[in-house]
């Protein structure tokens, strides 16, 4: 199996879990004499089984991740470094917008507002973390769909 069908996998699994937790919840409690359209038991088991082969594919990604290289870095450190970016490029793009919104005076009496920052640098910022982002993201993609899992 590919890292890429494992991450799928893993999303999916995810999922399930969810959906088990909300089904449980809507079949935890019922008026007396009535029964739950499911049955909650066999719904916990279900949950235990996804749970338990989550945690084996969780680490056989990590694992994977940890040996995995890309231009002689490990995945790991290839996915930290997306991580980093990826906050770094929403700051970024906050700032940006929030020194954009100047505002309009109606009299010369009003408080005149001005930026903070050179917004115009601050997007060419944005702009050069956005496509350093993108071409990570890629590389980290391309590895995904090459390396067989551990």
């Amino acid at each position: 199996m590919k890292l890429a069908e494992a991450l799928q996998e893993r999303a999916d699994l995810n999922r399930r879990i969810q959906q088990l937790q909300q089904r449980l919840n809507s079949n935890a409690i019922v008026q007396e004499g009535e029964q739950p359209a499911e049955d909650p038991a066999e719904l916990l088991r279900e949950l235990d089984g996804c749970v338990e082969n989550l945690e084996r594919l969780i680490a056989r990604i990590n694992l994977t991740n940890c040996r995995a290289e890309v231009d002689g870095e490990s995945l790991t450190v290839l996915l930290a470094r997306r991580d980093a970016l990826k906050l770094r490029l929403g700051a970024y793009r906050d700032l940006a917008h929030s020194a954009s919104q100047l505002g309009r005076r109606g009299m010369r009496s009003e408080i005149k507002l001005l930026s903070a920052v050179n917004v115009r640098e601050l997007q060419k910022q944005v702009d050069q973390i956005a496509k350093e982002l993108r071409l990570l993201d890629n590389s980290i993609q391309a590895a995904n769909w090459a390396t067989e899992l551990i």
